[in-house]
């Protein structure tokens, strides 16, 4: 098992059959979404569905995205999913306060009470603004990402670079919070795999982990751009092999410095390649 997920595969949870194709396209965690894919008058379907799909466990993780938590229809998903064997965790939507949170580990609390894995999608200003209170909010809060459709909408964001100082405030945020690196966001141009890859390239360099994709195709894309490079692999095992001399900070050869910071570096670089 990976120590984190680098694919998140979405689908629409009132397509029942795309959801059984989905459980066995190659993703680390399938994504139920109740809420952006699913149109007004199949939101009840989608979430009765998904409630027979989740009453027994699943070969993967399943996560489900609920619908606003502004709205009048969490509620109503939460008490439709949140103790069922089959979820593994829940994805919130469009979260812009810490008090959010609280609410909803209060209302998913299964009957052993237990609350099922949270996971908080900023896709506001405001969101941005309050990341580390929302990621602190609760215990059960398992990660924090963007949703940047919304988030360049609010934000009047015309290109891509425009949302890097959010991305970054979210991977500051998650890190002092002691959460896993967050996710990127999703690429919506399912036939442009080379911007995709061009694109989870930069998302790496800003220190995010895996990304949410639309379709399978783009699964095989994330996972090669965010798992070790060769090189990568060669360099951390350098770097052991020198901390292991036990001779304190030192230069290999190439003039990497080696002390703490970068052997910590080098094992999660190694983790991640060995369960890849």
């Amino acid at each position: 098992m990976r120590p984190y997920p680098l694919t998140w595969l979405y689908v629409p949870g009132d397509r029942p059959d795309t959801v059984t194709k989905a459980l066995v396209a190659g993703a680390d965690v399938v994504v139920v979404d109740l809420e952006d894919a699913v149109a007004p008058e199949r939101k009840r379907y989608a979430r009765e569905a998904t409630a027979e799909r989740l009453g027994d466990p699943q070969p993967i993780p399943v996560h489900v995205r609920v619908n606003s938590l502004a709205g009048p229809l969490a509620a109503a998903d939460l008490a439709a999913v949140a103790a069922l064997p089959g979820l593994a965790g829940l994805r919130l939507p469009k979260v812009t306060a810490p008090a959010q949170i609280t609410r909803v580990a209060e209302t998913a609390a299964r009957p052993d009470g237990g609350v099922p894995p949270l996971y908080a999608l900023l896709e506001s200003a405001l969101g941005i603004e309050h990341a580390h209170a929302i990621a602190t909010a609760h215990p059960s809060l398992r990660g924090i990402a963007l949703g940047e459709a919304d988030l360049r909408a609010d934000l009047g964001v015309r290109h891509d670079g425009g949302l890097d100082w959010c991305r970054s405030r979210v991977v500051v945020a998650a890190r002092a919070a002691a959460l896993p690196p967050p996710p990127q966001s999703v690429h919506p141009d399912i036939r442009d795999l080379e911007g995709l890859r061009a694109s989870c390239a930069h998302g790496r360099a800003l220190g995010l982990l895996g990304r949410a994709a639309i379709h399978p195709r783009q699964l095989p894309v994330i996972e090669r751009a965010y798992l070790p490079t060769e090189e990568e692999i060669e360099q951390a095992e350098t770097v052991l092999k020198a901390a292991e001399a036990d001779q304190g900070a030192q230069a290999l050869p190439d003039g990497t410095f080696v002390d703490a910071a970068v052997v910590a570096q080098a094992h999660r670089t190694l983790s991640l390649a060995r369960h890849g």
